[in-house]
């Protein structure tokens, strides 16, 4: 992959350079997909911190990839660059997209990933990624495409003129409400939902299958191996027990519903 030609940016007004590249991603930690694009930034963006959120996103779960990284999303320096991957559809007919929002850019899929952070955004804007490298593997556009493109912003400020078109919007929107949903189970075992805590009542009640779960600020306030929810430092409802695994006690895996009762 050769590197670009020097060429007129198409810059946006407010961002100075060079910005942090941040990932986010579902190719797990321990594969060899992180190193290769992490090899493909340095070479395009040599001396630009890279810093690693996540790689292990819930694998090919693009809705609730897209509200854990909206999440996430309000702690990021501003003019960072964020490349996020979870593209159970790559090689197929979705787009790439850019998405600048409240400060900082998102480059990844256009197949609703992005789209919980733009409609949440007091501001947004999108542009569609019509550049393609000269040598681009079907199978991984995380590395051959995203991460160029994440790059050229980071190091750059702009991507090249012709890189990018204006888009009135992404194809795929799951809009900017709640998900009521395990969205990420840690290696605790506790169970992220994608619902936010912002001004739920402290005597509501969860129900997770068969059972109601009450609040606790903290897990000392209750018992160890009791089951409760609290706010986490992310702002969602977050299942959990203290001292022990909340998604071996509850049986809880990605997808399940949660409920206030």
């Amino acid at each position: 992959m050769n590197k670009p030609a020097a060429c007129r940016l198409i810059y946006l007004v407010g961002y100075n350079v060079p910005m942090a590249i941040l990932l986010f991603t579902d190719f797990g930690s321990g594969d060899i997909y992180v190193g290769q694009v992490k090899a493909v930034l340095q070479w395009f963006a040599p001396g630009v911190a890279v810093i690693d959120l996540l790689h292990d996103a819930p694998a090919f779960n693009v809705r609730a990839g897209a509200h854990l990284l909206a999440a996430m999303s309000g702690r990021f320096a501003d003019a960072s660059v964020v490349l996020a991957v979870v593209d159970p559809g790559v090689g197929g007919a979705r787009g790439v997209v850019v998405v600048q929002a409240d400060g900082c850019w998102y480059v990844g899929p256009d197949n609703g990933l992005l789209s919980v952070v733009a409609a949440r955004a007091h501001k947004c804007v999108c542009r569609h990624v019509v550049w393609r490298p000269s040598s681009l593997s079907a199978s991984f556009h995380g590395r051959d495409l995203f991460a160029p493109v994440a790059a050229r912003l980071a190091a750059h400020g702009g991507l090249p003129e012709g890189w990018s078109e204006h888009s009135g919007g992404l194809s795929v929107e799951f809009g900017a409400d709640d998900l009521n949903e395990v969205i990420y189970v840690d290696h605790f075992g506790n169970a992220h939902t994608g619902l936010r805590a912002g001004g739920i009542a402290c005597d509501a009640a969860l129900s997770v299958g068969a059972r109601k779960l009450r609040y606790a600020r903290v897990f000392s306030e209750v018992a160890e191996g009791e089951a409760f929810w609290y706010e986490n430092s992310q702002g969602l409802v977050e299942i959990a027990v203290n001292c022990g695994s909340a998604a071996q006690l509850l049986g809880l895996k990605i997808g399940d519903r949660v409920t206030w009762v």
